[in-house]
């Protein structure tokens, strides 16, 4: 478990992102576009706790979990993210998504130092992956696998990343999580960085013959990201990403629009407003 000491605060105004009582299910649709979570009323934990089975947590009912799920994340939405993480982790895989989003949300952001982050990355994408061997037919169990490795690759040189046989592990959770939730734009955003990283880092040629990594994907994923969330910063964020990474100074306008266009958008939580302040520290 990480550090107490190294849970950093939000830095930001979270005034508006609180999301108490009734707020959060009318909130939810706009909070998880990018992520397809479903909400965790009574009925959604009660299909947890039977899907989990040994590994769901002990001693809980279905309307003990849905509120527990709830405040983590009410925590993760406002900023909490280290009351975010440690309420998922006691959940066990039914918390494994709200509690790899918090830690690795948290690493992304907050946390400088790079082989603290490279943990945090690590520890997220095991939680994921105890989510994936017990509840393999949810979306983000995959998901959240994919974003932590494909964080803790971000980290790495190109050369160790490939070499670990990182780049494989990310595509396949990816395409796990596209195959049961065909409209989740964050796994979308992340499969276009996919091949536009790989093409950038390594080249076309080698990087379609041997990760299949190919340009027009790329396009193709990010395209259908902003498109399902239009107000997410971090789909604009990553399209500028794409097209650096695709064309260099090529697009470097049109890179610059899109920082431009996230740093604009009215966050709608914590994590997207640190997604805008991202964008916003670029530009400058």
């Amino acid at each position: 478990m990480a550090a107490k000491s190294a849970w950093a605060a939000f830095p930001l105004d979270a005034k508006g992102f609180a999301y108490a009582g009734d707020a959060l299910k009318k909130a939810w649709p706009r909070l998880h576009a990018g992520d397809c979570e479903p909400f965790p009323d009574d009925k959604r934990a009660a299909a947890l706790i039977k899907a989990a089975g040994k590994s769901a947590p002990k001693g809980m009912d279905a309307a003990g979990l849905a509120s527990a799920l709830q405040d983590a994340w009410r925590a993760f939405h406002r900023g909490d993210f280290k009351a975010a993480f440690e309420a998922g982790d006691k959940l066990g895989p039914a918390g494994a998504s709200v509690a790899a989003k918090a830690l690795g949300i948290h690493a992304t952001y907050l946390v400088d130092d790079d082989a603290e982050k490279l943990k945090r990355f690590e520890q997220a994408a095991g939680l994921a992956e105890a989510a994936i061997r017990a509840l393999p037919d949810e979306a983000n169990s995959h998901y959240r696998h994919a974003f932590a490795l494909g964080r803790y690759s971000q980290g790495l040189s190109i050369a160790k990343a490939l070499k670990q046989g990182i780049a494989g592990k990310v595509r396949a959770s990816l395409d796990a999580a596209l195959d049961l939730a065909p409209n989740h734009a964050e796994a979308h955003t992340a499969l276009a960085l996919y091949h536009a990283e790989i093409i950038g880092k390594i080249g076309a040629m080698i990087g379609g013959l041997t990760y299949g990594a190919k340009a027009s994907e790329a396009e193709s994923h990010i395209k259908t990201a902003l498109k399902l969330t239009p107000d997410s910063p971090i789909a604009h964020i990553e399209h500028g990403n794409v097209l650096m990474l695709l064309h260099g100074e090529k697009r470097e306008d049109a890179a610059a629009a899109a920082y431009e266009k996230a740093a604009r958008l009215k966050p709608a939580d914590a994590m997207e407003a640190l997604d805008a302040a991202y964008a916003r520290a670029q530009l400058e």
